[in-house]
């Protein structure tokens, strides 16, 4: 009986809440902002064009198969079905969310410019130095136990810059803090050129940081 009003009181939350199917269209998969080869010598083509061609393609397309499904189930009413499918979602959605970042957060090192203004100044307030920052932020991402991310966040309720580690392809967004730039460290995002030496990949990368893109992250985050 208890079990009966469990999945009785499921069923109503659930006819109360808006369909994830009627919110969402279909995910696309974003082009690239360079070509595959722009970020060599930091970053093969080679590892780009799979990266983005395979890895990202297939997060884009298990997430939409998977929102299709919970679709079907939520005008089935079935909740066991979409309560089912939500690790799906959360690891291809996070998949697709992290890459979507990752990739406007690169540019070709002609094209590299330091940070500036606001943001300089912030890291420069919390880290001493822009160096230090990014040997903490490669000493906390270097760490990071089988495959993740290494984030620059901004918390909006202290107005403070943080680092953290994500695993897998949870986004940062499911801590409260604002993504402002993410750092891949999924083998498949450097193993072709950096094998498993994960902190020569994190040293090189600094080469390729779209400042400007973090910066804007910041100010919107800020808006």
């Amino acid at each position: 009986m208890l079990a009966r009003g469990l999945l009785a009181s499921a069923r109503e939350n659930f006819n109360a809440l808006p369909r994830m199917s009627r919110l969402l269209s279909t995910v696309k998969l974003p082009d690239l902002p360079y070509d595959y080869g722009a970020l060599e010598p930091y970053i093969s083509g080679q590892i780009m064009e799979l990266h983005h061609s395979k890895h990202h393609a297939a997060y884009v397309a298990n997430l939409n198969k998977a929102l299709e499904q919970q679709a079907e189930a939520e005008a089935k009413g079935d909740v066991s079905k979409i309560i089912t499918l939500q690790g799906a979602i959360k690891f291809n959605g996070g998949g697709h969310i992290n890459h979507d970042i990752f990739w406007t957060n690169l540019v070709p090192p002609k094209d590299f410019e330091p940070p500036t203004g606001e943001l300089e100044a912030l890291i420069k307030a919390q880290w001493k130095s822009l160096d230090n920052f990014i040997s903490t932020f490669n000493a906390q991402t270097a760490a990071v136990q089988g495959s993740g991310w290494g984030w620059l966040g901004y918390n909006k309720g202290t107005g403070r810059l943080e680092i953290i580690a994500m695993p897998n392809q949870d986004p940062l967004s499911i801590t409260g803090l604002v993504p402002l730039l993410g750092v891949d460290v999924w083998e498949h995002a450097y193993y072709l050129q950096y094998k498993n030496v994960r902190p020569d990949y994190l040293k090189a990368i600094w080469n390729v940081v779209n400042w400007k893109n973090v910066a804007d992250r910041l100010a919107a985050a800020k808006k």
